[in-house]
């Protein structure tokens, strides 16, 4: 029998957030962690913060599966989210589309040039749908430090489930801490039972914070938007920030939103393309 051919991907990204994305809607592809972390290899693969894979849904225009660098599947990733409805908006030559992940059903519509606007869906502030280990009666802000009890660098962070678990320590100084040594520590600290993205957010004012992002099972990112979501999500509970704000990455601005009449988060950002591809036999899948 002749073999197969090369499965072809494209090399996507939002704000340098970046994806190797995998179309098996009509071609199915098995991936597995080894074959993730082989794909996801800057040096040997080809290079990605994820890996994406499409695949046919009953419910929505496509479903997304998403593996972190690391070789984890995870739940979400709105930076990718946004370059899945760009690829479907230029598909069905429509202004919407709907993407159904592990995280939640999901709605985009265009919001200008390369722009794409998401209804990334209510937020959960419950301890059991983050989830915690324990209980907190209230999470806007939990029992969490980082240095010495009577003299913290960082602690009282606020945690939100807003497709995958958050946790947000708000800060004065971006760099108060280590971020790439302490950021493993807290994304698998016991508190967190299915591990924790962990950001540093300093809010300059009521519709701008800026944030620096250790992403569950890929490190520091340039962009996270589900972060950003987090962030925009848990500083207007707290009454920190207005219902529209912009939040700033290390790789440029999100402009996210607090729908008040269902309490939905809605963000709109950019995406870009960068090149495409078959994949080498090395990395065949």
């Amino acid at each position: 029998m002749p073999e197969a051919s090369p499965f072809h991907f494209r090399k996507m990204n939002g704000l340098g957030n970046d994806f190797v994305v995998f179309d098996a809607r009509k071609r199915s592809l098995a991936m597995d962690e080894a074959k993730a972390r082989a794909i996801a290899d800057r040096k040997t693969g080809i290079g990605c913060d994820q890996l994406i894979v499409l695949e046919p849904s009953a419910k929505a225009d496509v479903t997304m599966r998403i593996w972190n660098n690391e070789g984890g599947e995870v739940e979400s990733c709105g930076n990718a989210t946004r370059c899945i409805a760009d690829i479907l908006f230029d598909e069905k030559k429509a202004s919407r589309a709907t993407i159904d992940t592990k995280g939640g059903f999901l709605v985009a519509e265009k919001g200008g040039e390369r722009l794409v606007t998401v209804d990334m869906g209510l937020p959960r502030f419950d301890w059991q749908d983050i989830p915690l280990s324990e209980k907190f009666h209230d999470t806007r802000y939990i029992d969490l430090h980082v240095g010495p009890v009577e003299a913290p660098l960082i602690d009282r962070p606020s945690v939100v489930n807003v497709g995958n678990p958050h946790c947000i320590f708000w800060v004065k100084d971006l760099d108060v801490v280590d971020l790439a040594r302490v950021g493993p520590m807290l994304e698998h600290h016991p508190l967190f039972p299915k591990r924790a993205n962990i950001t540093l957010a300093r809010i300059d004012a009521r519709d701008h914070v800026v944030i620096k992002v250790w992403e569950r099972g890929a490190g520091l990112t340039k962009a996270c938007g589900t972060a950003a979501c987090a962030v925009m999500a848990a500083g207007f509970r707290l009454k920190r920030l207005d219902a529209k704000a912009t939040i700033t990455l290390p790789g440029g601005d999100l402009f996210m939103g607090v729908r008040e009449a269902d309490g939905h988060v809605i963000m709109t950002g950019p995406v870009a393309y960068e090149f495409e591809g078959d994949l080498p036999p090395h990395l065949a899948v």
